[in-house]
């Protein structure tokens, strides 16, 4: 495993098809996932794909990548046509400013956000999409520019304003048929977010929640609204979704959230890989789940959004297989469990004891003679508790039950007549409590020498 600009680069060459799995998505992520993917190829498509742009940041850092030299005159061309239209759109929102026109302000700064952006000053590209909110004067204007803002913040990796945007967006736009066509980017960006935060039940909840109607969008075509895929495509969302749920979801959840989940279920289709993975989960076949997810390891260690969190998911993945496994027993033999993990003894060995460390199981190693032997309660401490409380309940069912029977035999229980409501006017006249409301009604300003009547002792 090698390092470079901070991230992990695997030297090991990809499984699937560099040109078909790129061609998937559109804008800065393009380049960033091939500059993740390592290899002279994708380093090679990264340098072409920046030329075509004019972020000259991203292209020096292909280039330097790749180890070749720089095309000195395309970045003295691009430095110059980027700064001309910087000018261009600043001049024309300061005149926009002059005449006072709202509308024609908020456009200004969408466009000078939208050419930072292009150009990778993601910095001013955000600062100018904010300057946006006091121009804003319909909810569709919030939306466009709370999605710019999401778009850049995705780049940036700032992802509380990514979470804080999705929900300023759910906040202005109404339900109607409209808004149905957002909610599956306002679920995927969710979901980026609560991963990127190692949020793994809530991303895989956000994920699972994503509407089907994104699968259909042409990634080809700029204009197709359902489009997503200058951040993610159909394919990681299934990804995301299935990984983050195996690894924070139970096998019961398992089953009716994801494989039963009607929404989910088509995504799924476009990883069958994934689906097998969670259905020998859910099926107890954990080693064939664990084989099939080892198998696509190298795969996930060069996607932009998972390889920071690949390693904790596969550990989460494995020690709630490692659980189940261990369920049925009281005590099982190490080297059966070795053999069901397709793994040597010493290494189950060295999982079982972080895991007994870290409370995950409860149970105790017997090195001597190999076995696992499940950590048992005192039961009669247990046995002792539960009488405790039953006793106290008992004694508490009997102390109630005795006061209703005093307030009875006293008296004081009010009725309401059959034929009308509760009312001071209204109480029962024998004896009681209700003689006693009226002794206290009838005995204004002379209260002196008469005392409450109850009809016994309390």
């Amino acid at each position: 495993m090698a390092t470079e600009n901070g991230r992990s680069a695997t030297k090991v060459a990809p499984t699937f098809d560099v040109h078909n799995y790129i061609a998937q998505y559109k804008g800065r992520t393009r380049i960033e996932r091939l500059l993740l993917i390592g290899t002279d190829e994708a380093r090679q498509a990264a340098v072409e794909e920046a030329k075509q742009g004019k972020d000259v940041g991203l292209y020096q850092a292909a280039v330097s990548a790749l180890r070749v030299s720089p095309d000195i005159a395309w970045i003295d061309g691009t430095n110059k046509l980027v700064k001309a239209e910087t000018d261009r759109l600043e001049l024309e929102l300061k005149g926009y400013k002059n005449n006072l026109i709202k509308e024609s302000i908020r456009m200004g700064y969408d466009d000078l956000g939208q050419h930072y952006h292009r150009i990778g000053d993601l910095l001013n590209s955000h600062k100018a999409y904010q300057r946006m909110r006091d121009y804003c004067t319909t909810p569709s204007h919030i939306v466009i520019m709370s999605f710019r803002i999401i778009h850049v913040s995705v780049d940036q990796g700032n992802w509380l304003t990514v979470q804080s945007n999705v929900q300023k967006i759910r906040n202005a736009i109404h339900k109607n048929a409209e808004t149905e066509k957002i909610q599956a980017k306002l679920s995927a960006a969710m979901g980026l977010a609560q991963l990127a935060s190692s949020h793994y039940k809530d991303a895989a909840l956000s994920f699972l929640d994503t509407d089907p109607r994104m699968i259909q969008a042409k990634l080809d075509d700029p204009n197709d609204e359902e489009a997503y895929n200058e951040i993610i495509t159909p394919n990681d969302i299934a990804l995301y979704g299935g990984l983050c749920a195996l690894a924070s979801m139970t096998r019961t959840e398992l089953k009716t959230r994801v494989l039963e989940n009607t929404k989910f279920r088509n995504y799924l289709e476009l990883e069958p890989h994934i689906r097998r993975a969670i259905s020998f989960f859910v099926s107890q076949k954990f080693s064939s789940c664990l084989s099939i997810l080892d198998t696509y390891k190298s795969d996930y260690l060069m996607d932009l959004r998972l390889y920071r969190h690949i390693n904790d998911i596969y550990s989460q993945i494995r020690s709630k297989a490692i659980v189940q496994q261990l369920v049925p027993f009281s005590s099982i033999r190490i080297s059966i469990l070795a053999t069901a993990f397709n793994t040597s003894e010493k290494s189950i060995e060295r999982e079982l004891c972080d895991m007994i460390e870290s409370g995950s199981i409860k149970a105790q190693i017997d090195l001597e003679n190999g076995v696992l032997l499940a950590r048992k309660g005192n039961e009669r401490q247990r046995m002792h508790k539960e009488a405790l409380e039953m006793s106290k309940d008992f004694k508490r069912c009997m102390q109630q039950a005795t006061l209703r029977m005093e307030t009875q035999y006293a008296g004081l229980e009010v009725r309401a007549p059959k034929s009308q409501g509760m009312g001071v006017g209204s109480l029962p006249s024998q004896g009681g409590f209700g003689n006693m409301m009226g002794d206290i009604l009838s005995s204004e300003g002379n209260s002196k020498g008469k005392g409450l009547r109850s009809g016994g002792r309390f």
